[in-house]
């Protein structure tokens, strides 16, 4: 499997992903499963993190997309890993689960949101599913998992700095505010 190897003995233990990084690591996590050979019918994404890449993956594959939502990071800056918890059921638009199931994700850091995630769609889907495996986009070294599928392999265990993750350090008001202050400046 190809992937990009990117070493912790960098500046610092963050790492930065622009909005042209993400979609493009999307794109090379579609072309890498292809040429894997291997045919899904279903794509299983855990919301947050995975419900943009399931979503365009679903697209380009034309297959169903099923949404397990999950929760496991909160406290301030939204950077304190707990328990993890998950919906009571999978959001989806057809009647069974498929066989051949994609389960995707953002990233996998210690393995245990994926590894339980697994554990959660074998009991509660277990008698459909045939065959699942797993994709994501950023691979930690430090994970118990190792997904079948992944673009980036990071070598130790930096904070991943996502395009969108300022929404989740902004309030409604200073969003307004903002949104605001650029009306008024000239172009």
């Amino acid at each position: 499997m190809g992937y990009i190897a990117i070493g912790c003995g960098t500046m610092s233990d963050d790492y930065y992903v622009t909005w042209d990084d993400y979609h493009r690591d999307i794109e090379r996590l579609a072309v890498q499963i292809h040429e894997s050979g291997w045919e899904f019918n279903q794509i299983v994404c855990l919301a947050k993190g995975g419900l943009r890449i399931g979503d365009i993956l679903c697209r380009l594959y034309d297959v169903p997309l099923a949404i397990l939502s999950t929760a496991s990071y909160g406290g301030q800056d939204n950077r304190m890993r707990g328990a993890i918890t998950f919906s009571r059921d999978l959001s989806m638009t057809t009647p069974n689960l498929g066989s051949r199931v994609l389960l995707v994700d953002d990233l996998v850091d210690s393995g245990q949101s994926l590894r339980r995630a697994i554990a959660w769609l074998e009991h509660k889907y277990g008698f459909y599913i045939d065959e699942l495996r797993t994709a994501v986009l950023w691979h930690k070294a430090c994970s118990e998992v190792k997904p079948d599928y992944h673009v980036v392999y990071l070598d130790g265990n930096p904070w991943i700095h996502q395009p969108f993750e300022k929404y989740e350090l902004m309030s409604l008001p200073e969003l307004v505010a903002q949104r605001q202050a650029q009306a008024e400046t000239p172009v």
